[in-house]
């Protein structure tokens, strides 16, 4: 089935929304500026997110043109005083909470320049999936600046304070398969493959239980920030809330009575 496009209010043309079936897709379409973040394209991803359809059970995000996206674009940096730097950060966090705490699973497909504001974006996405010509930089330490799209709570999660440290003081990069040896992305696949792996595991999380994926997306983050008691607690409550659905009471008999898939490692 071709993609179709999705009718989203506000949906600016610096990106672009689609659906096959049950998964979405939320292209970045700004090319030209290497995908480079600015209000425009923020505002985009909020309006994609607010209005996807209630049938669409997983989201795959690309960019356009050779490049995920190199970050913030900085043409818009120097009009900002710091007052007004405030509220624009926080309007990032609150977009990108958007979607990591959101309805569906969000699938990345990591390409080129996976760069500041960039890997911000990328780490707020639930799985990642880069390509060989991938590679991971924060050089907001050598132009002056400092993260401000949530990247120092999210990165550090993913690869530890040392190492963005080390990233931003140095500017160093990393190349696609560190990034897969550090966790800055979870697959890694040859040039041009990331599509069709992004939408194959889009497919996968598509099949599973609403309730299961919102278990995973909400509450797993949560109670690995928590104390162990309540962590465990916690999850007692959402394993009992996942396995109370009728929906998952009949693949639990699919299970039992043999019917199911089991569980086998592919290789």
């Amino acid at each position: 089935m071709p993609r179709t496009k999705i009718d989203i209010p506000n949906l600016p043309s610096v990106v672009t929304a689609e659906r096959d079936g049950e998964i979405g897709f939320l292209r970045l379409s700004r090319p030209e500026k290497r995908n480079a973040l600015n209000d425009t394209l923020v505002m985009g991803i909020e309006a994609y997110f607010a209005g996807l359809p209630n049938d669409i059970r997983a989201v795959v995000l690309t960019g356009d043109g050779d490049h995920f996206s190199a970050g913030l674009d900085l043409s818009e940096l120097t009009v900002r005083g710091t007052v007004e730097s405030v509220h624009h950060s926080r309007n990032w966090h609150r977009v990108f909470d958007m979607f990591e705490f959101g309805k569906v699973p969000v699938i990345a497909v990591l390409h080129g320049a996976v760069v500041g504001g960039g890997l911000e974006l990328a780490s707020a996405c639930h799985v990642r999936v880069a390509e060989k010509s991938a590679y991971y930089a924060l050089p907001e330490g050598v132009r002056g600046i400092y993260v401000g799209g949530g990247g120092s709570v999210r990165i550090p999660r993913l690869i530890g304070a040392s190492r963005m440290m080390d990233m931003m003081l140095t500017g160093r990069t990393y190349g696609a398969e560190d990034g897969l040896s550090m966790g800055l992305s979870h697959y890694l696949v040859e040039n041009g493959a990331g599509l069709e792996k992004a939408i194959e595991l889009a497919k996968r999380c598509a099949a599973n239980t609403p309730m299961t994926n919102y278990a995973v997306m909400h509450a797993l983050p949560r109670i690995a920030d928590i104390d162990r008691p309540g962590g465990y607690m916690m999850e007692a409550l959402m394993a009992a809330i996942s396995s109370g659905s009728e929906e998952a009471q009949a693949r639990l008999k699919d299970f039992l009575e043999k019917r199911a898939p089991k569980a086998l490692h592919k290789g």
